[in-house]
């Protein structure tokens, strides 16, 4: 039977099959190894190396990295902490781990359960990593291509609204015939959002997994911040003018709330662009933002759906809300590239 590669190790070309480790060696992020599929539950699915989705079934053999999930609306799951053999699929794009929790909308569904074959290595049997595999690492420096204006999109949950809203900011910003880049920076790999913006207009769309990252969840900071120069250096040839960056799920989550609170890392925006799913959570993210010495250009997000909620943001507060039509004609382009955001 065919092997179906996931996207995740999309850059691992040669290898040998190593079973002999199966039961000695405890995984860390980025490994990668062969699962056989035993039972389909919540995936059945997953998106191969060509970016399409390839269907799954028993006794099917995999090419899949370990790697952490959060997912408030799917699963939260984790990398094994001793060597296992029986674990789940936590993502699409082939993160392979123990789910630890589920929303309940998924109390019905099971996560997909796969069995470790063996590890792949390399010619020195020393098992492959796909994070920075074959791919330039970066130490920070916080320099930016191009001087090029880094315009944030963060939300107050997951399914805000954050990645419509870089899209069609991007979008709006292309109206400028300036060249625009997009970054998602933080996630769990699945290409469908960086795509998405392409789709939308930005020139070039890139995201963590072109560094080999499965996932950026339970990544410690400076391995972050070298993450993100990483990226921000990919797109040197580029030349943005603008680039629009998406960091993943909401501000409480794990690494969002780091990066939110790193001087070295916001020092690098220029502006911020805040969604929201309702208006609560537009009163209490403007609020809690500005305790970090943080002011949105602009909010938005699925709460603009609602002509009433959009009604009650502006009614109580001092901010500017855009829906997607608006970001997309590039009339309020001048919010987020005018001035530039001050950081206490």
């Amino acid at each position: 039977m065919k092997l179906k590669k996931s996207i995740a190790a999309k850059d691992i070309q040669t290898y040998k099959l190593d079973e002999s480790k199966n039961l000695t060696y405890t995984p860390i992020s980025g490994d990668v190894a062969i699962f056989e599929i035993i039972e389909t539950g919540k995936h059945e699915t997953i998106q191969s190396d060509s970016k399409r989705n390839v269907g799954i079934f028993p006794g099917d053999k995999i090419m899949a990295c370990f790697a952490d999930r959060y997912a408030t609306s799917q699963f939260e799951g984790y990398i094994p902490t001793e060597p296992t053999i029986m674990l789940h699929i936590l993502g699409a794009g082939g993160a392979i781990g123990i789910v630890k929790s589920k929303n309940w909308a998924l109390k019905d569904i099971e996560p997909t359960v796969v069995k470790l074959v063996g590890y792949c290595c390399d010619e020195n049997n020393k098992i492959i990593n796909s994070k920075f595999y074959n791919k330039p690492k970066s130490s920070f420096t916080g320099h930016v291509p191009n001087n090029a204006k880094i315009i944030l999109s963060i939300g107050s949950t997951m399914d805000s609204g954050k990645t419509t809203t870089a899209a069609f900011l991007a979008r709006g910003l292309k109206q400028t015939g300036k060249k625009v880049a997009f970054i998602k920076f933080t996630g769990t790999s699945y290409t469908k959002d960086k795509d998405f913006v392409f789709d939308c207009g930005a020139d070039v769309a890139i995201d963590f997994s072109d560094m080999g990252f499965p996932s950026t969840f339970m990544c410690d900071k400076p391995e972050l911040l070298d993450l993100y120069q990483s990226l921000l250096n990919s797109l040197e040839a580029e030349k943005p003018d603008y680039i629009v960056m998406e960091i993943a799920d909401g501000l409480m989550q794990r690494e969002t709330n780091s990066l939110l609170k790193s001087t070295e890392f916001m020092n690098t925006i220029h502006s911020v662009i805040f969604s929201c799913g309702d208006s609560l959570g537009a009163f209490y993210g403007i609020q809690y933002l500005k305790e970090l010495g943080v002011t949105p250009a602009a909010i938005s997000g699925r709460f603009t759906m609602s002509p009433l909620l959009i009604e009650e943001v502006i009614a109580h507060s001092a901010m500017h809300v855009l829906n997607i039509d608006q970001l997309m004609t590039g009339e309020y382009n001048n919010l987020f590239i005018s001035q530039s955001l001050q950081v206490a």
